[in-house]
């Protein structure tokens, strides 16, 4: 059974930029879409009346916002089967479980009540680094939100935990048709930078050899799988959480790989991933490597 595309909604700007941008995935990939929307209406209103009397107001909000959003997803793209249902959870709690039966999660940056242009949404930062399956946070401009750049972006840095995004960066780049550009920065260290000239040369080709062999190493193997694909690969200095989110200017996606720590429930969201989820101008994926 095909697992779906499941998309967070709260009836915000941010999550209706998340929604269309669902819609258009699930088109492109051939998958069903689900739209959820977390309610804790029960809690604070009481249970449906047993003899039918009128439904509480916060169920009736959340069932029109579901509804609303299924109709709008169905509109933009009519051949995806679409669905919708209100879970009566918290969000994190309700998206963490979707996940488990879905084919990723796809959610806005920020929900309702959060400062435009100032907080990352709590919702889904926790998400992305607990989650079991990739997770998209919808974000970026108008250019980046349209796809028109005809680019995918990854980061890679260490090949032996990054297989998962790998392969997700190329479905990505196989069904959009469009360039991967694989990216691994290498930023050079003080010492190194303060040598004699010729020396500090050295580093940098030292350095600049390592990185490609690090892309090589992650490339290669998957490649081979997707020969219709044109890979960039791209080795540049400088710190990655700053290289990717300035790069990701020309981009209409950016994937990067998040790991599990050993002896604590999740992920363990790096520097890198972070840094985009707060700052990238394109949709980021955040990968989870299974172990």
């Amino acid at each position: 059974m095909e697992h779906p595309l499941v998309v967070g909604t709260d009836g915000s700007d941010s999550a209706s930029r998340a929604l269309d941008w669902a819609a258009d995935e699930a088109a492109r990939h051939g998958l069903p879409l689900r739209v959820v929307y977390a309610s804790r209406w029960e809690r604070f209103e009481g249970e449906v009346p047993p003899d039918g009397g009128e439904r509480p107001s916060e169920q009736v909000l959340a069932e029109s916002v579901v509804a609303s959003a299924a109709d709008v997803a169905h509109r933009r793209q009519p051949d995806v089967k679409v669905s919708g249902e209100v879970l009566a959870t918290d969000a994190v709690t309700a998206l963490l479980n979707e996940g488990l039966h879905a084919t990723a999660l796809i959610l806005g940056s920020r929900g309702r009540g959060e400062i435009a242009g100032l907080l990352m949404g709590s919702v889904s930062l926790a998400v992305s680094a607990r989650a079991r399956c990739p997770v998209i946070v919808v974000r970026g401009d108008v250019a980046g939100l349209a796809g028109t750049h005809g680019r995918i972006l990854l980061g890679v840095a260490d090949p032996a935990r990054e297989t998962a995004a790998v392969r997700f960066a190329f479905h990505e780049a196989a069904a959009r048709q469009c360039t991967l550009e694989a990216v691994c920065a290498w930023p050079l260290p003080i010492r190194d930078a303060t040598e004699a000239p010729l020396l500090a040369a050295d580093a940098r080709r030292y350095h600049e050899k390592q990185a490609s062999a690090l892309l090589d190493a992650a490339l290669d193997e998957v490649a081979r799988a997707f020969p219709a694909v044109r890979v960039r690969r791209v080795t540049v200095e400088g710190p990655a959480h700053k290289v990717l989110v300035h790069r990701t200017a020309a981009a209409d996606l950016l994937v990067t790989g998040a790991q599990h720590r050993q002896g604590h429930f999740g992920l363990q969201l790096g520097r890198v991933a972070h840094t985009a989820l707060c700052h990238a101008t394109c949709p980021v994926a955040v990968v989870p490597q299974q172990a």
